[in-house]
């Protein structure tokens, strides 16, 4: 079975920064080309980060040199993180991970709330 597990939300105040983990389990991930979306206000999930299987990185214009996304498939974890610095306001959402190849699939999400 199929699951992605985030962790690592919270509050912290503009300017600030979080990392996000994520569990990815069920398949050999490695393979896998990895994704961090988040709720926009429409409800709707978009992609913001995502890596190739060979670590090539791509990112929404709005989190571009803010945010970074990595992987780590040591020890048999598949693992994948998002470090976001100098946070906004409009980053405040529910952020979710999981294979940008897999339609369904979506974990519980980690809350990431920015305020004063």
């Amino acid at each position: 079975q199929v699951m992605f597990v985030e962790s690592g939300g919270g509050l912290v105040q503009p300017g600030g920064s979080l990392r996000l983990s994520c569990v990815a389990s069920g398949r050999d991930f490695s393979f896998y080309p990895m994704g961090w979306y988040r709720q926009a206000l429409n409800n709707q999930r978009e992609l913001i980060a995502s890596i190739t299987s060979d670590g090539k990185t791509t990112y929404a214009d709005s989190v571009k040199g803010r945010f970074i996304i990595s992987r780590d498939h040591s020890d048999n974890k598949h693992m994948v993180y998002l470090q976001m610095n100098n946070l906004k306001s409009e980053d405040a959402s529910t952020y979710y991970c999981k294979s940008t190849l897999m339609v369904d699939s979506w974990g519980q999400g980690t809350q990431v709330i920015v305020a004063s």
